[in-house]
């Protein structure tokens, strides 16, 4: 027994000398505030492939004292509001010193003050309701937000399809959802249209009702900002009952997901969104080729990506948001807390979804979006347009 004591001792002395050799001085934490279950687990598990691919290129970061690694920290928030304390306060406890999401903005409302008292800097990625950061120091993101992308949205229903009535459908008590669908109303109404708003119940699978009223009420576009999860079942009951209405929504259905609930049907299918994989630009195009031969050297990686390896714009956001990460590192030159919080709205990164600037509130300054429309045939989605808030 005491030999073996013994040796382990040894072998723990010689650690320090093997992580000199090998140039790593010691490791740094980012946490990962994801979900990968509940109703946004695959736009979650999208989001967070970004993150490690990110890591696969970048596993180190470098500051004045050495070579660091990173040590990514993942917990599931499940999609849920009322386990986002719990996850939240597991990556404090790992002693993370920056983290990154969610893929969700009620769950990130929901996390910010547990953040916010630990001192640890969140930068969220693809969660654009206001109040993720308004009121919450702390918490950064890198997306553009829904004020601008309900009205990106509001713009293109009108120029798209001269649309003049419109019907919303979204999630009762979904911060994104319901965020979503009033600013896409008051923009619409801005414009002098008509808007008929509903909301369902978490937990609905029939949404038939919701679709004739759709009908019912004139609408010439059908907006619903919903999880994939509901997308999917809209999409796929709005096929089977004839409804050929337009469908719009927001970034979360920029999956496949819904590219295989829309595949061979009649449905059009717009969103608005963060990336184009089609984006021609030297730093995209060498972030896309990578991402997928990353993606598919991995089965398991390619099954959270949702069995291809179509890549989804969180994908990209949540590559950008590592890099973010290790920006903030380098520039406080620390992997502590504090020192981190100090320099992080000086943070600037030139990203493969554009260039990252905080700005009012530790938003980023974003003034575009991407439009894209379902391929039912090819079951891929189609580059429309680039959508401002300007006609």
């Amino acid at each position: 027994m005491r030999k073996w004591i013994a040796l382990a001792l040894s072998l723990l002395m010689l650690l320090p000398v093997l992580a000199t050799a090998e140039g790593v001085k010691g490791e740094i934490t980012i946490g990962i505030y994801e979900p990968a279950s509940g109703p946004n687990g695959a736009g979650g598990k999208q989001e967070t492939l970004g993150i490690y691919y990110a890591n696969f290129v970048q596993p180190t970061v470098e500051l004045s004292d050495g070579v660091y690694k990173i040590n990514l920290v993942e917990v599931d928030n499940q999609s849920s509001n009322d386990k986002a304390v719990s996850a939240a306060q597991q990556l404090v406890s790992a002693g993370s010193s920056i983290v990154l999401g969610s893929y969700g903005s009620g769950v990130s409302i929901a996390a910010a003050p547990t953040f916010n008292e630990a001192g640890v800097v969140a930068v969220g990625i693809s969660c654009t309701n206001p109040q993720v950061t308004l009121g919450n120091p702390l918490y950064y993101r890198i997306c553009y937000l829904d004020p601008f992308q309900g009205t990106v949205l509001a713009n293109f229903a009108m120029d798209e399809y001269a649309a003049k009535k419109a019907y919303t459908l979204a999630q009762l008590g979904n911060d994104y959802d319901v965020g979503l669908a009033h600013y896409f109303t008051e923009a619409f109404k801005g414009k002098g249209g008509e808007v008929t708003g509903e909301t369902f119940p978490l937990g609905t699978s029939d949404f038939a009702a919701y679709l004739t009223n759709a009908v019912n009420a004139g609408a010439e576009v059908i907006f619903s900002p919903t999880s994939t999860e509901f997308a999917a079942q809209i999409i796929t009951q709005a096929a089977a009952n004839g409804v050929k209405i337009p469908i719009l929504a927001g970034d979360t259905w920029d999956s496949s997901v819904i590219l295989d609930a829309a595949k061979g049907t009649e449905l059009s299918v717009s969103v608005s969104t963060f990336f184009d994989e089609g984006d021609t630009s030297s730093k995209a195009a060498e972030f896309v080729k990578g991402f997928k031969e990353w993606l598919n050297a991995n089965p398991d990686k390619l099954a959270n990506n949702g069995g291809n390896d179509i890549v989804a714009a969180v994908s990209a956001l949540g590559y950008d948001g590592y890099m973010v990460a290790l920006e903030a590192l380098k520039k406080a030159d620390s992997g502590d807390r504090q020192d981190i919080a100090d320099i992080m709205a000086e943070v600037t990164y030139d990203g493969v979804t554009g260039a990252i600037v905080f700005g009012e509130n530790g938003d980023a300054v974003r003034d575009q979006a991407f439009i894209k429309k379902s391929d039912n045939a090819a079951g891929a989605w189609t580059f429309v347009k680039v959508q401002g808030v300007e006609k």
